[in-house]
């Protein structure tokens, strides 16, 4: 299992962070140690847990140094079908922490 970071903003909760990078609650708590789910803050960095083995209908999250082409390549798809999927105007605009259909 892959991780990325996260930093909470305000308005966030758990529910919505583990729905946005397509995990649950209980992973994020177990990866950051959480004993409390309502006791996260803004401005606290998360470890997220990102499942990269699951290849078909799957939710990539980028990461820096993630590419349109390098992201095509591990799941054996084209630039163009993940822009197209994704609605990308400008492919070469890519940010970590992006959520990706593939």
């Amino acid at each position: 299992m892959e991780t990325v970071t996260y930093t909470v903003r305000k308005g966030n909760t758990l529910f919505g962070i583990a729905n946005f990078f397509g995990t649950t609650v209980e992973k994020i708590l177990r990866y950051n140690n959480i004993q409390d789910p309502n006791m996260i803050y803004v401005g606290q960095v998360l470890t997220i847990p990102v499942d990269s083995d699951d290849k078909s209908g799957y939710i990539y999250v980028t990461r820096p140094g993630d590419t349109l082409w390098s992201i095509a390549q591990r799941f054996g798809t084209t630039v163009d079908d993940i822009a197209k999927k994704n609605g990308m105007c400008n492919p070469n605009m890519l940010y970590p922490g992006t959520r990706l259909y593939i």
